[in-house]
């Protein structure tokens, strides 16, 4: 039956009881209905407990991940209220689970501070849940209520006794909301539990996994809390200063903490929160320490005359080699930018500057040889972005193709609108040939590389800058670099890094995505980098032709073929394929597989390139000794 469109009255205005409107839209709630979405359901039951440690009541917060992908969560706190609530006459429990923005969070005087955002967490759990049941232990009794897909099953009741008080809350994503996966991933909570472990000192956080045969565990408890996330995130470096500067403070009921401490790297490393959620946009918090860190740093280098003539100390220089965290908890915190992760409250930058200011010039005051020394890092990154500053200059060209030793390396593309055109990096002349002749040169760019890529993670921007081929890449993609960085000017918006399936092939992607995370990490963040990702094997069975992309599935197909003897090719490299077969398997939109890299993490992310691309080899080692099991297809 057709639909009359030009009918329009009450009849039409569709209202939603409940939670129906969850369950109708879930990515206006939490965002996404994939893996981070399912993960999102977690912590949004978290920061209830986290709220209930800060107010000074729970001391312990647990997360298990039981068979069939259960969730559980458990505090020691008060327990949530059980009485009924005057306005829904149905009891608290009932109505945190059942109502939207309906919490402890609103009234001013239950919790100093919050950390979720809307009130909406425990209520969007229930409601994307196939099943959600909630235990409370409160006035020397335990109470328990079952909902099904958000709706009651039956009213609050007690089910027996308990000297304890507090509240455990059980789930099971539901799998008709959540289609692409419903299997949490332990890796993934541990470092988000181990996060807020540091982000509130004091507080234990445990988190256990019982779907395997052996029981993982991971317990978490911090006495120094950010002082020790510094530590944490310092590991393997070489420090210029061994003390951490700390700070706390509070003001108008908001309060302060930063930690920092600088090693010998040429990066910075600075993560920002407000009330326990990571606000990697920055916002007012983060513009308060940074005034702060410059204005100290300088006032002391020109008071002690440590500054020849000519030079500067600016923003840029103060930051190479800095770890530090900075996290406030605000009363009411008002978010903002692309994703509302931007803190926006203006009394915060006044209150975080002074903080830290404070500490800044005391510890210079009382560790005079600490200080030159962080004051000594400072000069040497100014007269190298001095340097860099030079060397700049040979990537600023009003085309890339006005260079003649650059344009006999690119095969640009005909389309000129961005958002169409893509730029293959090919490893190799040979697989760059291959590329140029398979491509549909309309849309398709190919750069190839013709020496090793530096590794960027070891040297200062000056260096990386006076390499060919990241020259090459930088006047390629157009958008500069450093603090010139302009999205908008990106030539490609598909940035496709296409090596040989082997391991030298990803020990050069690891380099290039080295590259781009240091140096353009916004081009990740919009989702322009991707992997390439080429067949292992051409298998021939007769008059039919298969690629395939592991041995699992050169096995299905040989199964599939079960009466004809395979020819089977190995590729060892992009080199060995012809055009038309580059063109099928890894360069064909319709064809081709492409691995979008995201970066979902900055935390795991730097620690990761740190360790695989540092200069500490021992967590490396470690690394290979512990993952080396599951390294398959290595050339020997």
């Amino acid at each position: 039956m057709e639909k009359n469109y030009q009918h329009y009255d009450a009849e039409n205005i569709q209202i939603l009881e409940g939670l129906e409107a969850v369950r109708k839209r879930p990515g206006m709630y939490i965002g996404t209905t994939g893996p981070a979405g399912l993960h999102h359901l977690v912590w949004e039951i978290v920061d209830n407990s986290i709220d209930e440690a800060l107010a000074g009541f729970a001391t312990h917060i647990e997360v298990e991940i039981l068979p069939d992908n259960i969730i559980s969560v458990t505090d020691n706190g008060r327990g949530m209220p059980v009485d009924i609530h005057p306005k829904t006459g149905r009891s608290a429990v009932e109505t945190i689970f059942t109502i939207l923005h309906a919490g402890g969070k609103f009234d001013g005087s239950s919790y100093k501070v919050s950390g979720g955002l809307h009130g909406v967490g425990a209520s969007v759990v229930n409601a994307l849940s196939e099943w959600l049941e909630v235990f409370v232990n409160r006035n020397g009794k335990t109470y328990q209520q079952r909902y099904e897909r958000g709706k009651v099953m039956y009213d609050l009741k007690e089910v027996g006794t308990s000297e304890s008080t507090g509240s455990r809350v059980v789930f099971k994503a539901d799998p008709l909301m959540f289609t692409e996966t419903t299997v949490y991933h332990y890796e993934t909570l541990k470092e988000r539990i181990q996060q807020l472990a540091f982000l509130n000192k004091g507080i234990k956080m445990t988190i256990r996994d019982k779907r395997g045969e052996e029981v993982k565990e991971d317990v978490f408890l911090y006495e120094g809390g950010i002082r020790e996330y510094v530590s944490f995130l310092n590991e393997g470096k070489k420090l210029i200063v061994p003390k951490i500067i700390y700070c706390e403070g509070e003001k108008d009921n908001i309060s302060v903490e930063v930690a920092l401490q600088y090693n010998d790297s040429y990066t910075s490393t600075i993560y920002s929160f407000a009330n326990n959620i990571h606000t990697h946009e920055g916002g007012t918090h983060e513009e308060g320490f940074r005034l702060a860190l410059t204005r100290c740093i300088k006032n002391y280098a020109n008071e002690k005359n440590f500054l020849k003539k000519d030079e500067e100390i600016n923003n840029e220089d103060v930051r190479e080699g800095l770890v530090a965290i900075v996290s406030i908890k605000h009363p009411n915190p008002q978010f903002e930018g692309q994703t509302k992760t931007k803190l926006g409250n203006t009394e915060v930058r006044a209150i975080v500057s002074q903080c830290l200011g404070e500490a800044l010039d005391r510890f210079f005051l009382e560790n005079p040889n600490d200080a030159k020394n962080i004051i000594d890092k400072c000069l040497l990154a100014s007269r190298a972005r001095v340097a860099a500053r030079k060397a700049r200059e040979a990537t600023r060209r009003k085309s890339p193709l006005d260079n003649l030793s650059f344009a006999s390396k690119l095969a640009d593309c005909r389309c000129k609108d961005p958002s169409k055109s893509e730029m293959y990096i090919v490893e190799g002349d040979s697989a760059g040939g291959s590329a140029k002749s398979g491509r549909d040169s309309e849309y398709q760019a190919i750069l190839p590389l013709r020496g090793k890529v530096l590794n960027v993670q070891k040297v200062r921007l000056e260096r990386a800058l006076s390499n060919n081929e990241i020259l090459s890449m930088i006047q390629a993609i157009g958008t500069g670099i450093g603090e010139e960085f302009d999205i908008s000017k990106a030539r490609y918006h598909k940035i496709v890094i296409m090596t040989d399936a082997d391991v030298d092939g990803e020990h050069i992607c690891i380099l290039l995505l080295t590259f781009f995370y240091r140096f353009m990490p916004e081009l990740i963040e919009k989702g322009y980098i991707y992997v390439a990702k080429p067949p292992l094997f051409k298998a021939v069975f007769g008059k039919a032709t298969r690629y395939a992309y592991s041995e699992e599935e050169l096995g299905q197909y040989k199964q599939e073929f079960a009466d004809k003897k395979p020819d089977v090719q190995r590729y060892k490299g992009l080199g060995e394929m012809d055009p038309e077969q580059l063109w099928e398997t890894t360069m064909d939109p319709a064809l081709r597989t492409l691995v979008q890299v995201h970066l979902a993490d900055a935390f795991v992310a730097d620690q990761t390139f740190e360790m695989l691309m540092g200069e500490d080899v021992d967590p490396r080692k470690k690394f290979i000794q512990e993952n080396a099991h599951y390294a398959n297809n290595l050339d020997i």
